[in-house]
């Protein structure tokens, strides 16, 4: 595809240890937890999200959070951030020292009264509440709008609900708002027409990308977000993740495969993708004992094994 112009560097947010994990069927041990955390900011990724600050009956696979955030030994360099639903849940999010507190809610109707029983303006109403508290304590927010791109009980969703809602956002003091293809339905055509669209209206250095791959559309429509300007992407190491409130939706985009293509780009992200893939054979293997969804990793793991290829490179 065509570029009008290639960032010389990328920012790469690792959403693996939340978005990642809440949706395995098996409760990662802490101790894990905390390690794929620290191994993550070790290989240079910039920013992690480490947990959420949900009631743990909704997502049990979380329900350690503050012990998490307490445990992990912090990377200079590295934000350590965190979703937080509430006032409740950014009370325990600032007492456990997060960075950034991430905000969350749905661009459709049915979505958000599936994810969490509220209208989109009683979610805002919400988030107004905690970005007051917030804005009051000096504690930075980053927040996520699900859907955007296309929602598994209503279908499309008019880009002009993810205009009004992100520009409330900005106006509660969100440094960066994350626009999300919950789902995986979002396809390239049509990401560029909602990021046209959401750009006409509003800054596109306040915009990251979030994209699952239910449909395996995930990295090519990263390329898209690219094009027009987007210079942050959510990923998850191994393409770990899903949403547990939208039937089908598998993993996010992979942050190994991500990298795998930005590095072929000349695109920096400062990240290791060596270390990338020990982390991810070792998630997905020794603790999880999974297949890899990630396509990058589980051919450069088995190239490997068989003595052919050594990160990308091919023996001479």
């Amino acid at each position: 595809m065509p570029f009008a112009a290639l960032p010389k560097r990328l920012k790469i947010v690792e959403v693996g240890p939340r978005d990642g994990l809440q949706n395995e069927s098996r409760t990662v041990p802490t101790e894990h937890k905390v390690e794929l955390i620290e191994r993550l900011a070790a290989a240079g990724l910039p920013q992690v999200e480490i947990t959420s600050f949900v009631d743990p009956r909704w997502i049990p696979q979380l329900a350690d959070a503050s012990e998490v955030a307490s445990r992990i030994h912090r990377r200079p360099g590295t934000e350590y951030t965190a979703l937080v639903p509430n006032l409740i849940g950014y009370d325990k999010a600032r007492e456990a020292g997060v960075d950034m507190a991430v905000l969350f809610l749905s661009a459709s109707e049915t979505h958000s009264r599936k994810n969490i029983n509220k209208s989109v303006a009683e979610a805002l109403a919400v988030c107004s509440q905690v970005a007051a508290r917030a804005n009051a304590d000096g504690v930075r927010m980053r927040a996520y709008i699900s859907t955007v791109f296309g929602c598994p009980y209503e279908g499309d969703v008019p880009a002009s609900n993810t205009v009004r809602i992100a520009r409330d956002l900005l106006d509660m003091g969100v440094e960066q708002v994350s626009l999300g293809d919950t789902t995986g339905l979002g396809t390239p055509m049509q990401v560029d027409r909602y990021l046209s669209t959401i750009f006409d209206e509003l800054p596109v250095a306040r915009f990251a990308c979030h994209f699952h791959d239910t449909r395996g559309t995930a990295l090519a429509n990263a390329l898209v977000a690219i094009d027009h300007g987007v210079t942050t992407l959510d990923t998850s190491i191994g393409g770990l993740g899903g949403c547990p409130y939208a039937p089908g939706a598998t993993g996010n985009l992979a942050t190994d495969d991500l990298l795998y293509v930005l590095d072929s780009m000349g695109i920096e992200t400062g990240v290791d993708l060596r270390q990338l893939l020990e982390i991810t054979r070792w998630i997905c293997g020794d603790v999880l004992d999974i297949d890899i969804p990630s396509r990058y990793a589980k051919a450069e793991l088995a190239s490997r094994s068989r003595g052919e290829v050594k990160y990308g490179v091919r023996k001479s």
